[in-house]
């Protein structure tokens, strides 16, 4: 599999327009904050399955019982690809309204 180029730092920002996630790091990250414990644990487990489907995985963070942090980058590719913000909008469409 071909590595996909890395994207500019304006076209990351252009990327990031209009979405709910931010640039940390070199990563693009968005928290979420869920009803409950479960609710959490429901969605990481979405994000899981979607993630083994394209075979792009993000950092999962569950933290304070009810809140998750996403993170994406491309390591093979050294930053951030058309990839991860494909991604972001997959995980995005699994939030529902069990989300804040």
């Amino acid at each position: 599999m071909t590595t996909p180029p890395r994207l500019t730092g304006d076209e990351v920002a252009a990327r990031l327009l209009g979405l709910d996630w931010r640039l940390e790091d070199g990563m693009i990250v968005r928290d979420l904050r869920f009803e409950d414990f479960a609710a959490a644990m429901a969605f990481l487990n979405r994000v899981a399955e979607a993630a083994e489907t394209y075979n792009h995985h993000p950092d999962m963070l569950l933290h304070g019982w009810n809140k998750v942090k996403l993170s994406l980058t491309n390591h093979a590719a050294g930053g951030l690809t058309e990839i991860d913000f494909d991604m972001a909008v997959r995980f995005d469409a699994l939030v529902g309204r069990a989300a804040a």
